[in-house]
């Protein structure tokens, strides 16, 4: 029960990765509160993490909205009395290719959510997180920031994870007085909905089998499977809890082995 008596905030609860951590969570004794864009993926997670409603509580956010970040912040002090931790899953990751064919308007809109979104919850959750006497701020990255995949070219995904890492540096310094810790979890390829529908795909575009496709993607690991959207989300609730009170400013590859640093 890492997490017991406290109030995680988690931001971009969908199907995948996000609905890990907030079950993650409450399994570890936290109230959570839930945000994301889309009001019926908020309430079919909170239904099945908590179908008494005591322990969770939801509002649809987008963090591209200062005024909506600011509506869950208040959300998780007027139903639990404060935020211990946050962690940032809401990014934008569907804008694919490089350089060459860039549309720099779309790039923008990637790093107004996955960058600017970030800090503005994180600023959002200031106040409680000063007021409760420190807390953890959890940011997920992405193992591509730091080495890019052959397989697909997400450039503005990747500058936009890169630019929150190199924030969290400067975060975790300005906010370390008040005992506030800013960490970065930073998954390769993760065994979840995105990466099950990429699996999918090219197996029926190559008319090979999905076996095939997932041995590609494992041969380079140490470890001869893919880190699954659960793993991360161990992860996320380690940095969020007190057993990582003394860890700050730091990224945490989980990719199986594929890069080692």
């Amino acid at each position: 029960m890492l997490l017991r008596n406290k109030t995680v905030i988690v931001s971009g609860v969908g199907a995948g990765l996000g609905h890990q951590v907030a079950a993650a969570c409450v399994r570890d004794g936290a109230s959570v509160v839930l945000g994301a864009r889309t009001e019926a993926n908020l309430a079919a997670s909170a239904a099945r993490l908590d179908p008494s409603g005591e322990r969770t509580a939801w509002r649809a956010t987008d963090i591209g909205d200062e005024a909506q970040c600011e509506a869950l912040a208040a959300l998780a002090v007027e139903r639990f009395g404060g935020i211990d931790a946050v962690v940032h899953v809401a990014a934008l990751d569907s804008l694919f290719g490089g350089l060459r064919d860039a549309d720099f308007d779309s790039w923008r809109s990637v790093v107004d959510v996955n960058l600017f979104g970030t800090l503005r919850m994180t600023r959002a959750c200031l106040p409680s997180l000063v007021a409760r006497g420190g807390g953890s701020v959890v940011m997920i990255g992405t193992q591509s920031s730091v080495a890019a995949p052959s397989q697909v070219q997400q450039a503005a995904y990747a500058a936009s994870k890169g630019g929150l890492v190199s924030a969290m540096y400067s975060l975790a310094r300005e906010l370390g007085p008040d005992r506030i810790r800013v960490n970065t979890v930073q998954p390769g390829w993760m065994w979840g909905p995105p990466v099950e529908a990429y699996v999918t795909f090219q197996a029926r575009s190559e008319g090979v089998p999905e076996a095939e496709v997932l041995g590609r993607l494992t041969e380079r690991m140490a470890l001869p499977e893919l880190a699954t959207d659960a793993d991360v989300a161990e992860c996320a609730v380690f940095l969020a809890s007190d057993r990582a009170r003394a860890i700050t400013g730091q990224s945490l590859l989980v990719n199986a082995g594929e890069l080692m640093r």
